[in-house]
């Protein structure tokens, strides 16, 4: 290089430099670019069994209900990221896990729900006591002996949204977590 910028003129040299060290820096940076991330081990039958219905959705519901399960679906997850508020049924107020739920069935299926979890899981429907039976938009419940004390929405896949607790998030999670597999009580259909 110090032969050739040798044969250049001044400014022509500072240019030459100027511009290997341009060419430098961006192969740098497309190499830093170019190395994947770390990728995290593929979710196999040995470490996810999702947990979704031997039947399509087609086949569970009729045709209107699939639309308005769709709405609810759509619904649910467009609230992902909206903050836990106990109390609260609106996004710009924040979600407790009942308000979450009214809110999506009222906007989205024009159905009125209960306040509360416990409220709920008294309604008449389809009573589905298997992770296995669920569909998108069932309403999926979680207590241990006190009774039912969490409500949130299935969205198939073996995932579901709801506002966990104070300090969070409406979120998506697993239903087959650890925490969330071990208090599932049943879900509930009332799109049918």
């Amino acid at each position: 290089m110090r032969l050739a910028t040798a044969l250049l003129s001044p400014v022509s040299a500072w240019r030459a430099t100027r511009l290997l060290s341009l060419a430098a820096l961006l192969a740098v940076l497309a190499a830093c670019a170019s190395n994947p991330a770390p990728r995290r081990a593929p979710r196999t039958e040995a470490t996810f069994k999702p947990s979704h219905t031997s039947l399509s959705d087609e086949q569970a519901r009729g045709p209107q209900d699939i639309g308005t399960a769709n709405d609810v679906l759509f619904r649910a997850i467009a609230l992902v990221g909206t903050p836990y508020h106990w109390g609260g049924n609106t996004p710009t107020g924040g979600f407790d896990c009942s308000g979450l739920v009214d809110y999506i069935y009222r906007n989205a299926a024009n159905l009125q729900l209960p306040r509360t979890s416990r409220e709920m899981a008294q309604m008449s429907g389809l009573t589905l006591r298997r992770m296995t039976d669920l569909i998108s938009g069932d309403l999926v419940f979680f207590g241990g002996h006190g009774g039912i004390s969490h409500v949130g929405v299935y969205v198939g896949k073996g995932r579901f949204v709801h506002a966990p607790n104070s300090g969070g998030t409406v979120r998506l999670d697993d239903i087959d977590g650890p925490y969330w597999r071990d208090h599932f009580a049943y879900g509930k259909r009332l799109l049918d």
